[in-house]
């Protein structure tokens, strides 16, 4: 009997790790075959592929992401050959089965919940007698009924073999994200997360997780992904991992956490902060909202005084990177206060703030009781609001304007000087810059077309001509200075007329090759002659003192020349000031 465990991806970088588990669980008995593919491939791809492996049984792991298409898939296989087995599984089915049972009638088994015994329990009856009925945590048909079975007790963690050393996964360690679990459940009961569901917290083999992540390392994983909801909900425990992943990693190796920020102890900070490479670690927090009403309605238990202490720590330390997480439309939180919320979160500055929108997920509290706050959503995936009692289907439209605009010009860190500047001394919130500057950009219809760098540069510079004129002549050096900082290489041509005309660049070059010491020590060490200024160099005017600003975050008026080095032995870019000759 050919099995095939297949899902599709959002993107080809993830992997699956839930299929990966069913094959190392039905060894040796069944040799599971993975098929993985995304949800951008042709459907019709996808089902030839899988129709020409011949098998008896394909399972596929389903998720708010990839349902409508795996559907699709379904379909068209039961179509081509009736006789394959159909199982789905995951999240996305293990709510409403009957419900999916009855919308797919070409499925045939679906499984609730965890599925590593049950699975195999159901590959060992397909193979042999048929009795369905004996599967714990299925649904299946019997003479044209549904019948569910119930659920068996939880797995021992302990003793669920390594997904996670399949040699045929190995040419693809280094450009894939690898996720690894080191356990289930959470702590928490937030109603807005399938996470709550599940009473507990269940651990892995500690030892066995660390020699799954050596073997990871050791044939060329890049970035390792731990799924735990709440990774350090063990102080001992995350200690313990951070101890060794510091010790073992090897070079290049990025690990990715979410984190819970308001129970990390300062000492843990601490010692990550002394102890952790640059680069070697990077938090996932979910802040969601700041508003204790709004948390309190959720069953969100958070101590926001406690989770910026964390960030801040973290921050301050300059080894780890922060991802934060915010829900927009969470019950009784309106447009007011979710601006509130993001200005709260905004002045921590993580390196990327990840503002989502709440999905009514089958399953959740806030599904159940949706009632109760008039929530409007979509009845199809991936389920996202309409709009409730405090919270208007125009509001939201708003709301995802900032969103727009806060990924291209925030989390991309495209001009971050420019948008400090801009958040601090123009605008009187960040939320208020990002709405401001997202609904303009609606309106001159640049969401839906693409853009280049220089684009996002003109764009906003067209925005601030007509809000900012005051401060324009600033905002403009700033911008210069982020284009040319972010480039490793001389730009062909830049978004605004140059300063200088020939002449006067001549004039400032000669000067500077004849005085070296006027950029300072660093500079004279370069020992570049006027020949390297003109091929490797950029100059501009500007109209205040840029090293005094980037010292002090004050602006002193000073017509000041930036000449921008681009290195072509190291790809780097070095800036430097001075007062104009």
């Amino acid at each position: 009997m050919k099995v095939i465990c297949s899902t599709l991806n959002a993107k080809y970088i993830h992997t699956n790790l839930a299929i990966r588990y069913l094959k190392a669980y039905a060894a040796p008995e069944f040799n599971i075959q993975i098929k993985e593919y995304t949800i951008k491939d042709p459907v019709l791809n996808i089902v030839t592929d899988l129709y020409q492996q011949k098998p008896s049984v394909i399972g596929f792991s389903c998720y708010i992401w990839n349902i409508e298409e795996t559907i699709k898939v379904i379909k068209m296989l039961k179509k081509i050959d009736p006789s394959i087995f159909i199982v789905l599984g995951g999240p996305e089915v293990t709510y409403d089965t009957a419900e999916w049972m009855e919308k797919i009638p070409e499925v045939d088994f679906i499984i609730i919940g965890e599925g590593e015994k049950t699975f195999k329990q159901l590959l060992n009856e397909i193979e042999s007698t048929g009795q369905f009925r004996n599967v714990p945590g299925i649904a299946y048909r019997n003479d044209d009924k549904i019948v569910i079975t119930p659920q068996m007790n939880k797995l021992d963690l302990k003793d669920l073999p390594s997904p996670y050393r399949f040699p045929e996964d190995v040419p693809h360690l280094g450009k894939r994200v690898t996720y690894i679990e080191t356990s289930r459940g959470c702590p928490f009961s937030c109603q807005f997360c399938l996470s709550s569901i599940e009473v507990g917290v269940r651990y892995f083999d500690r030892e066995k997780i660390k020699e799954d992540i050596r073997y990871l390392m050791e044939h060329g994983a890049k970035t390792i992904k731990f799924v735990d909801r709440t990774f350090n909900i063990s102080r001992s425990y995350a200690m313990d991992m951070f101890r060794f992943l510091i010790d073992e990693h090897k070079p290049g190796v990025v690990f990715q956490f979410e984190i819970t920020a308001d129970i990390m102890r300062p000492e843990v900070i601490d010692f990550l902060n002394k102890e952790a490479p640059k680069g070697l670690f990077r938090f996932e927090i979910g802040v969601q909202s700041t508003n204790d009403y709004t948390n309190e309605l959720v069953q969100r238990k958070q101590n926001f005084s406690k989770l910026t202490r964390t960030v801040t720590m973290v921050k301050e330390g300059g080894k780890i990177d922060q991802h934060l997480d915010l829900i927009a439309g969470l019950p009784e939180e309106d447009y007011a206060s979710f601006r509130k919320t993001f200005n709260d979160v905004f002045e921590l500055r993580p390196e990327e703030l990840q503002l989502g929108f709440l999905k009514m997920l089958r399953g959740t509290g806030v599904r159940h009781h949706a009632a109760d706050h008039q929530y409007i959503f979509m009845e199809h995936t991936p389920y996202e609001i309409l709009g409730n009692n405090v919270l208007s289907f125009d509001d939201i439209a708003r709301i995802k304007q900032v969103e727009d605009v806060l990924e291209k010009y925030w989390n991309d860190h495209r001009m971050d000087m420019t948008v400090e500047y801009l958040v601090t001394n123009v605008f009187p919130s960040p939320f208020d810059f990002f709405q401001q500057f997202g609904s303009y950009w609606d309106e001159q219809g640049w969401s839906r077309i693409g853009h280049q760098l220089e684009d996002l540069f003109r764009r906003l510079y067209s925005f601030l001509e007509k809000v900012a004129e005051n401060h324009l002549e600033t905002i403009v050096g700033l911008m210069k200075y982020d284009y040319l900082k972010n480039h490793k290489y001389k730009p062909r041509k830049p978004w605004w007329e140059v300063s200088f005309n020939k002449a006067n660049r001549t004039q400032i070059y000669k000067r500077i090759s004849e005085h070296p010491s006027l950029l300072g020590q660093s500079f004279i060490e370069l020992n570049l002659d006027e020949k390297d200024l003109y091929k490797h160099t950029m100059l501009e005017e500007l109209t205040f003192d840029l090293t005094a600003y980037l010292a002090t975050g004050q602006i002193i008026k000073q017509p000041t020349c930036l000449l921008a080095f681009f290195d072509p032995t190291n790809e780097r870019t070095l800036i430097y000031s001075f007062p104009e000759i």
